[in-house]
């Protein structure tokens, strides 16, 4: 999984984030979804990196430190900050940049507050959040009632961190041996530190 790429751990001034980086070529910063790792990207990566310096930034092992009380640096725009000191770290003035799930929203994020810095932008299996809350109803807050709950102070982290094995399942077997080792719950839990 991920031949020929390396994989670094990088400290920036609001963050350390690990990514894989592999390829040549004009740079695509690609970001995952929750509660995924970058091995979404483990069969598109290596085609892409063909043509492409491709970044894949992963979030959940990634550290920030702990969040204000009004929960801005755990925000998109905050994550897009991150997302153009890693490219700007990297050399890169300018960028693609792919996101999934809620990694498009700070995809999004990151084109709308940044939009010289980026040059295409893909956006994947994302639900528009303001229309989706325009039109929720008890049948919507019933399947999506994890949008509520991790909107809830300190209750998640309590939660999840009780048993993350539980909390988000996983299967080597459907993912792959790899996949699953490197989506393993224990080390998917995004890491917080106190600097």
């Amino acid at each position: 999984m991920f031949e020929g790429f390396s994989l670094e751990q990088i400290k920036l001034p609001e963050a350390t984030l690990r990514v894989r980086v592999g390829g040549g070529g004009p740079p695509l910063l690609m970001l995952h979804g929750h509660p995924r790792t970058h091995a979404t990207w483990h069969r598109v990566a290596p085609i892409l990196a063909e043509e492409y310096t491709v970044i894949c930034l992963i979030f959940a092992v990634s550290a920030k430190p702990f969040d204000m009380p009004d929960h801005s640096g755990s925000s998109k725009r905050s994550n897009a900050r991150d997302c153009l000191a890693l490219m700007d770290y990297l050399g890169f003035d300018r960028f693609g940049l792919a996101g999934q799930d809620r990694g498009a929203y700070t995809a999004f994020r990151t084109a709308m507050d940044h939009p010289a810095s980026v040059s295409r932008l893909a956006i994947l299996e994302a639900i528009p959040i303001g229309d989706a809350l325009a039109r929720c109803d008890a049948r919507f807050a019933s399947a999506w009632w994890h949008w509520f709950f991790f909107a809830q102070p300190e209750k998640p982290e309590q939660a999840i961190l009780a048993n993350p094995d539980a909390w988000y399942g996983g299967d080597p077997a459907e993912m792959g041996a790899e996949a699953y080792a490197d989506f393993s719950p224990r080390s998917t839990i995004r890491r917080r530190s106190t600097a």
